[in-house]
């Protein structure tokens, strides 16, 4: 397909329409590259790609795939053996966050036999333990401790010695507060200083760092605490030197499996493309047309995508019709329509909807061509009819019987009589070498050739000669007339004036009068042609509403089992509080023992009804979703770290990856993750069973419980404290995040009612700081 006709189209301002839609950079880049296709199976492939779209999204109505960013030049910098930073990491961590997301989606979809796109679903490869040891990189861009035994020491070893340092100088403050101008620690160059009256330093003997801009205070670094800061800008430097190594690690796990994450980045972008062309079809009206293989065009209410409101219009270029003119005078959007049929068939050989409706045709055409509008070359010093006779030769010689040629205003630019007949002249070339052409003209001599002539056929734009303005409605069929004497007569000229100019018109032929028997012939086809349309477009109609009932029935469905799924959960919370009410005054006013009431609680919550929710098949399919699966995202339970499920072994047990850990576990040792995709999707969720939280042997435990439900996050910390205090656990560190504040909360006021808590405070800010709460028990 050639380049000019894309220009002169506007295609690439049709295809920025579809921009708004997509969700990575990926599918943008497809976009931007692509042009029209020549072969069948490729064009109807793409067409059935968006129709299985459509079934999804009937089925999964929030379907999304989920932001990347372009990976080309990562794994360009890999292959010529770079190590990638961090940013650059997270980027790949997102591909095969996305690619397992999307696997696990499509493993879980029902009610749909997909194909072509299932082979774009089944090509995603997983790689588990790759996306196990990304974990150790969170979102924001921070190398978390787990990611190494030896940058968790190191990290260690800061912390200690900033407590030291921070305890040295709150002594130094504390014994020479008559010396400072604020008893507050400060920092200047990454040191930890104190701010000393100017008339005092000399009473503080360190290393100045800074002075104020009134000169009245001295940022000082005590003597004392010089050794101590050295050691931990070494530490620091062990720390980056540290970190380096990881990210080499990292990408030499990544280097050897470049060609498939490319090809999973291929099949993100394509599937993203793929959901944006259904995002435009239903927001546009459009539809996939039917590609048939002889050159029989339909295009049913078709419309210019680049216009504001356009009229609709039908268009049949049958098989057998080699030629369409449209004639009349030089208003009323001949141009317009010739451009629409331009359109329709670049959008439609691109795999793109069209906006028409649907029952519509394209044929397959290996070029398309064009002379639309003023080409004068001032450089090449030709005229306007010069430039279009260039134009129109390079055509002729290009052109065959698998192409279609655009004309606008064939012959214009020169003398009237000569401008007509070498229209008709290269008209009749065209249509004996059986060439697709549609041409506008306002020669009135090309409407006799259009009656006349085998194979060619009259159209014409209306126009309301009571309002004097064009309505832009094609008529096929019929020629257009020319209105210039109606026009004159109802803008004032004199009738005499107006009458003496028809009688000076050459009538020979009477073209006017053939005009008015073909308006009477067609009229009663047209109205027939309208009553099917009206018909048709009522059973579109009534298809759009009972696919909108549908649509609105599983939206309330969904709704009323969330709901009772809710009510459900309250009735059993509320049952719970009050058993613990109960046991909690039982062991006021007996010797019952912790382990005992942590016992007695457990068995209450055995009796939780679940039988009767089970029954339900969406709440089967949400349990089923939540069962584990190689490539699922988990929390490791006793060490609230992140990681990747690799593999399974026959003890049933499960390999994780968690950083550069390799772990295994059994299945009430970790909790899934759950995915964005997973969520938007799941239908119902049901009644979450209370997980117990084993512990191991460690100076902490540790509960993760950021991303969680409120209701979810409470179950959790419930168990995780029972099962804390089991273990004789002193001390045990809640992550709960800062976010909304919400579980944060959440997880104060459980804290402060709970009798076995015996103080709570946040982490320091080393170590979490607000988002970590460390509470000791007894």
């Amino acid at each position: 397909m050639n380049n000019k006709i894309l220009e002169q189209l506007e295609f690439d301002k049709v295809k920025k329409q579809f921009e708004p839609y997509f969700q990575t950079e990926q599918g943008l880049f497809e976009l931007r590259q692509l042009q029209p296709y020549t072969k069948s199976e490729k064009i109807n492939q793409l067409f059935d790609e968006v129709k299985e779209m459509s079934a999804i999204f009937v089925e999964n109505h929030q379907f999304a795939i989920g932001h990347i960013e372009d990976i080309k030049e990562c794994l360009r910098r890999l292959e010529l053996e770079a190590d990638l930073n961090i940013s650059e990491l997270i980027t790949i961590k997102k591909v095969l966050e996305v690619s397992s997301d999307l696997a696990r989606f499509y493993r879980d979809l029902e009610n749909i036999d997909l194909i072509v796109l299932k082979r774009l679903f089944e090509s995603i490869e997983l790689f588990p333990e790759l996306q196990g040891s990304f974990q150790a990189i969170n979102d924001g861009g921070f190398l978390e401790n787990f990611a190494s035994p030896e940058l968790e020491g190191i990290r260690r070893q800061i912390h200690q010695q900033e407590q030291t340092i921070r305890q040295h100088l709150q002594d130094i403050l504390k014994k020479n507060s008559d010396y400072l101008a604020d008893n507050i620690i400060a920092s200047r160059n990454g040191r930890s200083v104190l701010p000393v009256k100017n008339t005092f330093r000399n009473k503080v003997s360190g290393v100045v760092h800074d002075i104020s801009a009134s000169g009245n205070t001295v940022y000082i670094e005590p003597r004392s605490i010089v050794q101590l800061n050295e050691s931990i800008t070494q530490l620091q430097a062990d720390e980056r030197h540290e970190i380096q190594r990881i990210l080499h690690q990292l990408s030499d796990f990544i280097r050897p499996h470049t060609p498939v994450l490319r090809q999973n980045a291929w099949v993100i972008g394509h599937l993203d493309f793929t959901r944006a062309k259904y995002l435009y079809m239903s927001d546009h009206n459009a539809s996939i047309p039917t590609l048939v293989e002889n050159q029989n065009i339909q295009l049913l209410s078709v419309r210019h995508p680049l216009i504001d409101k356009p009229v609709a219009n039908d268009l049949y270029f049958r098989d057998e019709l080699t030629e369409i003119v449209i004639t009349g005078p030089n208003t009323g959007g001949k141009t317009i329509m010739l451009k629409t049929l331009g359109l329709a068939q670049l959008m439609g050989q691109s795999g793109l909807p069209i906006l028409a409706d649907k029952g519509s045709k394209i044929a397959l055409f290996d070029a398309i061509f064009a002379d639309i509008g003023d080409e004068q070359s001032i450089e090449q010093s030709l005229s306007t009819f010069s430039s279009h006779m260039t134009q129109i030769v390079s055509i002729i010689e290009a052109a065959d019987a698998n192409s279609l040629v655009l004309f606008d205003e064939l012959g214009a630019g020169t003398d009237p009589q000569e401008g007509a007949s070498l229209a008709m002249a290269i008209l009749e070339h065209l249509r004996l070498s059986q060439v697709k052409t549609m041409a506008t003209t306002h020669y009135p001599e090309l409407k006799a050739y259009g009656i006349e002539t085998d194979y060619v056929e009259n159209a014409s734009m209306a126009f309301d000669t009571e309002t004097l303005r064009p309505t832009y409605r094609f008529m096929q069929g019929v020629p257009g007339r020319s209105n210039a004497f109606e026009i004159a007569r109802r803008l004032g000229l004199s009738t005499v004036i107006v009458n003496d100019a028809e009688n000076m018109t050459d009538t020979d032929g009477d073209v006017n009068h053939i005009i008015e028997q073909l308006e009477s012939q067609t009229l009663d086809v047209k109205k027939r042609l309208d009553h099917i349309k009206e018909v048709e477009q009522e059973n579109l109609k009534f298809n759009r509403a009972l696919k909108k009932l549908y649509n609105e029935f599983s939206h309330e469905r969904d709704k009323e089992l969330a709901k009772a799924v809710r009510e459900s959960q309250e009735i059993v919370e509320k049952a719970l509080e009050e058993s613990d009410n109960i046991l909690k005054n039982l062991h006021e006013k007996s010797s019952l023992k912790p382990h005992q009431v942590i016992e007695a609680k457990s068995q209450l919550k055995t009796l939780i009804p679940e039988q009767h929710l089970s029954q339900n098949k969406v709440l089967k399919k949400a349990k089923k979703v939540r069962a584990p699966h190689i490539g699922d995202d988990i929390i490791v339970t006793s060490y609230g770290q992140r990681g990747t499920l690799v593999n399974q072994t026959k003890s049933g047990k499960w390999e994780a990856q968690v950083g550069l850990i390799k772990m295994t576990l059994s299945e009430d040792e970790f909790s899934l993750v759950k995915t964005q995709t997973n969520e938007s999707n799941q239908k119902a969720k049901p009644l979450a069973k209370v997980k117990k939280v084993k512990s191991k042997a460690t100076a902490h435990a540790r509960l993760d419980l950021r991303g969680k439900r409120y209701e979810e996050a409470m179950e959790e910390l419930d168990a995780f404290i029972d099962q804390a205090l089991l273990n004789n656990f002193s001390q045990v560190d809640i992550i709960h995040g800062i976010g909304t504040g919400v579980i944060r909360k959440a997880v104060t006021k459980y804290l402060r009612r709970h009798r076995h808590v015996k103080s709570f405070e946040y982490a320091p800010q080393s170590s979490g700081g607000s988002g970590c709460t460390i509470a000791k028990l007894g």
